[in-house]
């Protein structure tokens, strides 16, 4: 692996087709989209543009797969061992991928080395070590009978993803999948594909049957549609926007496809005034600022007790003021430019009706540059509880800071969301952070400390945040059914 200080080569795209049972083959409309560079608003490469067509013939393939193919049948410590092999291969192209994910995505190089690809890697290890150890129980009942439960794949599954974490949230959907003996047909967003598809080129490379894996690039209306549509698909996972989730289900709901969702958020991050202030400055600042702001779990929602937040304030204002934005792919780079047009837009939009309405604007609110869709930092202060930017899910570099005075104030106005999932607590009381840990309507929360992710850990939301978990053995459960076999033994 390079050191990190080093300035990676400009990473060569190999893979821009569809992958269907284990070919790279072209849109069969012949379409192509064009995937853009954020930091420099310059064409990468044209993509296939799937849609009904090819979803179709991939959910074949899968289902082909999955039926007669050897992967579900196979001895599972044999699927564990193949799910090492990726993440060896992931591992050993951990640079290219980096430098890939960094040109498509726009977050800086630094990042997705630091954390997108080891907490990848480690996330199909984990799930590769979970392959043998899925079993079921055996059951007294009533009567002269032997019962017991299996624990079956649930057959072909759909997946679609965003593009905040393209790498990442590929193997939070590959990982319990590919362990349970499910098949693969995946929609990465149209914003990001590359990385997706040369991971499924590695996957192919380390032995992965045909059909296991299946990537179709495109766009929501067409080729998510047709995935979340089709009868021959048991499940859709889904990340991203909960407008999208609900018209999932509408369009799921004739099926009766089982479904999970992990959403968005507009996570509360507490800071009491016996919290260590430094620590919890520089928290709450990687809490928001990592990635852009493009975070589902990033704690835009700052409550600052009122004794500490001047001061609070101004370390923030300080360490914005250090932040280095410009070329994701320059090892020193700490902020790189949101993902596309659209996404600049609509946060450049957030910053107008957060000083329409009245919020203080602190620091930041401009554009960076004259090239690739930066944005600078932004604070408001002042923020009261009904302002858009304080209800409204930004998915930018925008922090809303809102004073409080006692705790059932703050679990009140904390929890005047619809949605829920994360949280942070800062505090040197543990009987205080054990209360707000438990008051919060949050499926994660983190007490002195910020965005701790781990294979081992569940991750998902309460409310509108989400359906079901992801990572530990709770993500395994949406890729399983059971079956109870009960034998007369007379």
């Amino acid at each position: 692996m390079a050191n990190v200080l080093d300035t990676p080569v400009q990473p060569k795209v190999k893979f821009t087709d569809c992958f269907i049972n284990g070919e790279w083959i072209s849109a069969a409309s012949g379409k192509t989209f064009p995937t853009v560079n954020p930091a420099t608003e310059e064409v990468i490469a044209e993509v296939a543009e799937g849609d009904k067509a090819d979803i179709d013939r991939a959910v074949k393939a899968a289902r082909n797969a999955f039926e007669s193919g050897p992967w579900r049948r196979m001895n599972a410590r044999e699927r564990g061992r193949l799910m090492y092999k990726l993440a060896d291969k992931l591992e050993e192209h951990l640079d290219e991928l980096a430098a890939l994910e960094s040109l498509d995505n726009g977050k800086p190089i630094r990042d997705a080395r630091a954390a997108d690809l080891p907490l990848t890697i480690d996330c199909i290890r984990y799930y590769a070590g979970f392959a043998d150890k899925i079993h079921g129980d055996t059951i007294p009942i009533n009567g002269n009978y032997f019962t017991y439960t299996r624990k079956e794949p649930v057959g072909v599954v759909g997946q679609i993803i965003p593009w905040n974490f393209p790498m990442l949230m590929t193997a939070w959907k590959w990982g319990p999948a590919l362990a349970a003996g499910c098949t693969i047909v995946m929609k990465p967003a149209e914003q990001t594909p590359l990385t997706c598809l040369r991971m499924a080129s590695l996957a192919q490379e380390v032995g992965i049957p045909d059909g296991v894996i299946n990537v179709v690039p495109g766009f929501g209306p067409t080729a998510g549609a047709a995935l979340v549509k089709h009868p021959f698909v048991e499940k859709i996972a889904f990340t991203g926007e909960d407008a999208t989730a609900k018209i999932i289900m509408k369009e799921a709901a004739d099926s009766l496809k089982r479904l999970t969702f992990e959403l968005g958020g507009k996570s509360p991050n507490v800071i009491y005034a016996d919290c260590d202030i430094e620590a919890a400055a520089k928290g709450a600042h990687f809490g928001l600022y990592f990635n852009q702001g493009q975070c589902c779990c990033a704690g835009s929602r700052v409550f600052v007790e009122e004794k500490i937040h001047d001061e609070f304030v101004d370390r923030i204002i300080k360490l914005n003021a250090k932040r280095k934005l410009g070329n994701p792919l320059d090892p020193s780079t700490e902020q790189g430019p949101q993902v596309d047009q659209n996404q600049f837009d609509k946060i450049m939009g957030f910053i107008e009706r957060g000083q329409n309405q009245g919020a203080n604007l602190v620091c930041g609110g401009n554009r960076f540059g004259d090239q690739g869709y930066f944005i600078e930092p932004t604070v408001f202060d002042d923020v009261q509880d009904e302002m858009d930017i304080a209800r409204l899910e930004i998915f930018g570099p925008v922090m809303s800071i809102l004073k409080f005075k006692d705790t059932n104030e703050l679990i009140e106005r904390a929890n005047n969301t619809h949605f829920g999932l994360a949280a942070a607590v800062w505090t040197k009381d543990i009987t205080k952070a054990h209360r707000i840990a438990a008051e919060l309507r949050a499926g994660t929360v983190w007490v002195n400390c910020y965005d701790v992710f781990d294979a081992a850990a569940p991750f998902g939301g309460f409310k509108q945040s989400g359906h079901g978990r992801e990572l530990g053995a709770e993500g395994l459960k949406p890729y399983l059914e059971t079956k109870t076999v009960t034998v007369a033994l007379g």
